[in-house]
């Protein structure tokens, strides 16, 4: 099956990885751009990257993030020599953000950079940030706007959220590679990502919602929560914002018009969404047998449905 799947943060990436195993090429993922900043001046795209990394089977798994065996030479000097030190870039994933910002300097697309990026470290699917043009997600804070990954870093997700939104969706466009990748699926799969930060800016660019309704395939979210609960990071803080309940209803709700299906945990205590179809497994994603197992379960189940 060819697989387009919509992805932010460690949930997706996961996710991205079984499938990998089990389609290899005949995936493409589909990432949020809008969490992209610029640090020391360097082009930083932590969705893209995040997921490249765990294609690359390169992740560092314990943390959920950078790469495994990484170290911190560069950040240490910069921070010692004044550089603020909120945003902590290891080495190699330094490497990768000044490739991606030269390469774009010099003419070339963040695509093409992110394409360059995966098939040098091995990566057999097509990794594909959102859109080309800039789109920023902020917070509203009781102190003002902040800037996403200084909300999440710098603040640590503390302060109250007031309000959330996604600047330059009135600038943006999905890619001709996003644009054909969706039409060329076999089957459409939202990831357990953050329904609001990670997967909310991708539905958000103008014409997504109708290259996913266009291919006419089957469409699928896979919950991110398990047994009820986030597996980890704000993902029910960032509900509450946007006044949805935490539970796999409130997530489909953010999806309505885009989804025919979604995947549940098996020990989810809530409802199941009641207008959508829905499969009942189990979701958490322990190991690499965790990944390709939830992988499986998708791809049958959109199989099932096509």
């Amino acid at each position: 099956m060819r697989i387009a799947l919509l992805a932010g943060g460690t949930g997706g990436a996961k996710l991205a990885a079984g499938m990998q195993e089990l389609v290899g090429g005949d995936l493409a993922v589909i990432a949020n751009t809008a969490d992209d900043t610029r640090i020391h001046g360097l082009h930083v795209s932590p969705d893209p990257d995040l997921v490249t990394y765990w294609l690359a089977g390169e992740i560092d798994e314990e943390r959920g993030w950078g790469i495994r065996g990484d170290t911190t030479t560069v950040h240490e000097r910069l921070e010692r020599l004044g550089a603020p030190g909120w945003f902590q870039l290891f080495d190699r994933d330094l490497a990768t953000c000044l490739y991606r910002t030269h390469f774009v300097a010099e003419g070339g697309t963040l695509t093409a950079a992110q394409g360059q990026i995966a098939r040098a470290l091995g990566v057999r699917a097509a990794v594909l940030p959102m859109c080309e043009q800039p789109v920023h997600t902020r917070v509203l804070t009781p102190q003002g706007w902040r800037g996403l990954q200084e909300f999440l870093i710098l603040l640590r997700s503390q302060p109250p959220i007031e309000g959330i939104e996604v600047q330059g969706l009135d600038r943006a466009a999905p890619t001709t590679e996003v644009r054909e990748a969706i039409a060329a699926a076999d089957a459409v799969v939202v990831g357990p990502s953050n329904p609001v930060i990670s997967i909310g800016p991708i539905l958000s660019i103008p014409g997504i919602r109708e290259a996913i309704a266009a291919a006419g395939v089957p469409v699928i979210a896979v919950s991110p929560l398990v047994a009820g609960r986030a597996v980890k990071g704000p993902t029910e803080k960032f509900m509450a914002a946007v006044r949805r309940p935490s539970t796999a209803a409130g997530v489909a709700s953010l999806y309505e018009g885009v989804i025919q299906a979604m995947v549940v945990d098996t020990d989810d205590p809530d409802p199941a969404p009641d207008a959508v179809r829905v499969f009942s497994c189990p979701t958490l994603m322990e190991g690499a047998e965790g990944r390709r197992a939830l992988a499986e379960r998708v791809l049958e189940f959109a199989q099932a449905l096509g």
